[in-house]
C-alpha cells in the first residue's frame, strides 16, 4: 500500500451559498493548516493532485466554512462534496514525545501486557474526557481508553501498541 504524502484534515460535507464556498467537517482542532494562501488537496491523499489555494476558512456551527481560490460557483462546489481535504504531512507541527497523530496510530496491532493480541486499532473516538481506541479483530470490537496508565508503549516503527486494560474490560 502506498503511504500517504498528505494527512486528511477534514471532509467536504456540503456547500454554502452561491459563490463556491464549502462546508468542511474538520478532523483537526486548529484551523492553522487552513490559513489563507496555504494549499490543500481534495481527494486521494496519496496522490497530491487537485491542489487548491485557501482564500479563507472560519468555524461555523459544527463545520468549517472554507473558500478555495479555484472554486468560483455553487456548481463547482457541489462537485467537491464527499471529497476528503488533505494537507502535506511536512506542514504538520512537531509533537511532544509520547503524543501521536491519529493517522500514525490507526492500523497498529494492539497487545496486552501479557502478550495477548487484541487486534488492530481501527479508529479513534473523541469523547469529552479522553479518546477511546477502537480495536477490532475477527468481527469483534474492544474499546480501550487512551489513558497513560492504560497505554504502556507505542512502537510506530514496529507497528505495535501494548496496553494494560482496566479490570473487567476484556
Amino acid at each position: 500500500m502506498k503511504e500517504a504524502a498528505a494527512i486528511i484534515v477534514g471532509k467536504i460535507v456540503g456547500v454554502h451559498g452561491i459563490r463556491g464556498n464549502l462546508k468542511m467537517l474538520p478532523y483537526i482542532d486548529s484551523l492553522d493548516l487552513l490559513a489563507a494562501g496555504e494549499s490543500v488537496f481534495l481527494g486521494d491523499p496519496t496522490a497530491l493532485e487537485d491542489a487548491f489555494v485557501v482564500r479563507w476558512a472560519k468555524p461555523h456551527q459544527r463545520v468549517v466554512l472554507i473558500s478555495l481560490g479555484e472554486i468560483e460557483d455553487r456548481d463547482a462546489a457541489e462537485r467537491m462534496v464527499g471529497r476528503e481535504v488533505s494537507v502535506e504531512k511536512s506542514r504538520l507541527p512537531e509533537l511532544e514525545e509520547g503524543t501521536y497523530y491519529w493517522t500514525d496510530l490507526i492500523g497498529l496491532t494492539v497487545f496486552t501486557v501479557g502478550g495477548r493480541c487484541l487486534g488492530r486499532l481501527a479508529s479513534i473516538l473523541r469523547t469529552g474526557s479522553n479518546d477511546v481506541y477502537v480495536v477490532r479483530t475477527d468481527g469483534e470490537e474492544v474499546l480501550i481508553p487512551a489513558l497513560s496508565w492504560v497505554v504502556k508503549t507505542v512502537d510506530l516503527e514496529n507497528g505495535t501498541m501494548v496496553v494494560d486494560p482496566p479490570e473487567g474490560l476484556l
